[in-house]
């Protein structure tokens, strides 16, 4: 698929445009399917946009922790600007998922735990990298703790991502994450999304050993998370974006996501009977390697 400069990348589906930058070298386009939100995929057994979740009964413009239902359950998570609050280690996000007001809510559509939810509000532009595949930068400042995008895709089962996983080959790009919180009392939830055939502009993003967003599971209508990205420092205009695809924040290690991702077509180098992955993100603390989330394989 070629591309001309300026085209949006989501056919009019974001509040704002998602731009692709044309001058590629040449360099072909993937083919996709362009969705803002999560879909329902192979052996997913909850449709993602269905609304599963109770609502507070509110009825002030901005709900109040004192009072809200959704903030006394599960804490606030937001400050008065829409920032991520918690942010002094951000790589303990993954720790508790953030819970925001929904549809049943009765609060306003301005209050103040309504930020996912609201989609893309930062101008974002997919561009070609050097020596890293596709990738995505932004066209303005981003404050540190400002919600970016989500990580969007179908979500599916984990046998049909192992299926997925060990039916590719090894010149194909890999998307599937694989998003694993710890609910109390020794209960895991696992959330598998894979934005390769449907997907949005985070399908594109690079991974770094030192990035500068972080991944938060955020649930709004459904039982099932949005995987959404933070600025985990202040960003400038121009900034390519990236996260670290283990889950960690800034070479943290990695704390609850794992992934599978390999984003860019770079060489391929083989450990232990596996296929691993060449990263080239540049930082000083770079491992070498893409990770690679074994769990899904075996």
């Amino acid at each position: 698929m070629n591309v001309d400069r300026d085209v949006d990348l989501s056919n009019g589906l974001e509040d704002v445009p998602v731009l692709i930058d044309g001058s590629s070298g040449g360099k072909t386009f993937p083919e996709f399917q362009y969705s803002p939100d999560n879909i329902q995929g192979p052996g997913c057994t909850v449709d993602p946009s269905e609304v599963t979740l109770p609502g507070c009964s509110c009825l002030s413009h901005s709900c109040f922790p004192e009072s809200c239902s959704c903030l006394q359950t599960h804490g606030q998570a937001y400050g008065s600007t829409g920032t991520l609050l918690n942010l002094s280690r951000p790589d303990c996000a993954y720790c508790s998922p953030s819970f925001e007001c929904n549809a049943l809510c009765t609060c306003s559509d301005a209050c103040s735990n309504r930020v996912v939810q609201r989609g893309l509000r930062i101008r974002l532009e997919v561009y070609s990298t050097k020596n890293r595949g596709w990738g995505v930068r932004t066209l303005e400042a981003i404050p540190h703790g400002t919600f970016v995008c989500e990580y969007a895709g179908e979500v599916i089962s984990f046998e049909e991502a192992r299926r997925r996983q060990l039916a590719q080959k090894s010149e194909e790009n890999n998307y599937i994450i694989a998003v694993r919180e710890h609910a109390g009392t020794g209960s895991i939830t696992e959330t598998f999304v894979d934005p390769a055939v449907v997907g949005n502009v985070g399908r594109f993003l690079n991974h770094c050993c030192q990035p500068n967003l972080f991944m938060q599971p955020v649930r709004v209508h459904s039982v099932v998370p949005k995987l959404a990205l933070f600025a985990g420092r202040n960003i400038d205009a121009q900034e390519e974006l990236t996260f670290d695809y283990s889950g960690g924040y800034s070479n943290q290690p990695p704390v609850e996501l794992l992934s599978t991702q390999s984003d860019a077509a770079i060489q391929a180098s083989r450990t232990d009977g596996l296929q691993r992955k060449e990263c080239h993100c540049g930082a000083n603390c770079c491992v070498r390697f893409l990770p690679l989330d074994l769990s899904v394989l075996y």
